[in-house]
């Protein structure tokens, strides 16, 4: 066997145990709302929280305008960089690398790769806990190198506990909106052909019983005629 033969199971098997942990664990039975207020929320906790490791190399901060995030707060966010600049992580690959062991995943396609994907980024969110040994574990995804950036394993009462889960249900819905920003739009734009071909089928079905009805007359007076 040689050396890319070696390096390509080495990476379908890792692939294969990432898909096992994070795919086959049961994920909590919520709706992840699309609103924008929610899709808003969200982005202001995945800008000021998520991206200190995480990156969204496909949404520009100029997308962010799209769903309602008013420009002070947008030129807070983005610093000195553009508006067509995309959400990259502020802590370097390599950084990041000596740190955590890999390279934090970039966000843009999370909810898309991942089956139920709103849910699962919930679910992890609010999946860590103390194990046995005082360590923090997560039940989506055991040995994720992500902290529990939300402190959900931290949280002395239920309302602590219920506020994180809002805050998750929050960057899961912005999330989703990240994968597809034009969803809505197309939803919409979807609705309005709908529309238009029914009107349109109409009109041209109104059309050819108008002129069926002219012919038919006309065959009828030719036999008479005859």
């Amino acid at each position: 066997m040689n050396r890319w033969q070696i390096l390509l199971g080495g990476g379908l098997l890792a692939v294969g145990a990432v898909y096992v942990f994070a795919s086959d664990a049961p994920l909590a039975d919520v709706t992840i709302s699309s609103d924008t207020v929610t899709v808003r929320r969200g982005a202001e906790t995945v800008v000021t929280v998520c991206m200190n490791c995480h990156g969204l190399k496909y949404i520009k901060y100029r997308d962010l305008l799209d769903i309602g995030v008013d420009r002070d707060t947008l030129n807070l966010w983005k610093g000195d960089k553009d508006l067509n600049s995309a959400l990259v992580s502020l802590t370097p690959p390599d950084v990041a690398r000596d740190t955590y062991g890999v390279v934090p995943p970039d966000l843009s396609l999370i909810t898309a790769a991942r089956r139920h994907g709103g849910r699962y980024v919930y679910s992890m969110l609010t999946g860590f806990y103390s194990d046995e040994q005082g360590f923090t574990a997560n039940r989506v995804f055991p040995g994720i190198a992500m902290p529990d950036v939300l402190g959900y394993s931290f949280a002395g009462n239920d309302d602590e506990r219920h506020q994180i889960e809002h805050t998750a249900r929050d960057v899961a819905g912005f999330l989703t909106w990240a994968a597809e920003p034009t969803a809505s739009f197309r939803t919409t734009l979807g609705v309005g052909v709908i529309v238009y071909l029914v009107i349109l089928t109409s009109l041209l079905y109104l059309w050819k019983r108008r002129i069926w009805r002219r012919l038919d007359g006309s065959a009828a007076t030719a036999i008479r005629e005859s």
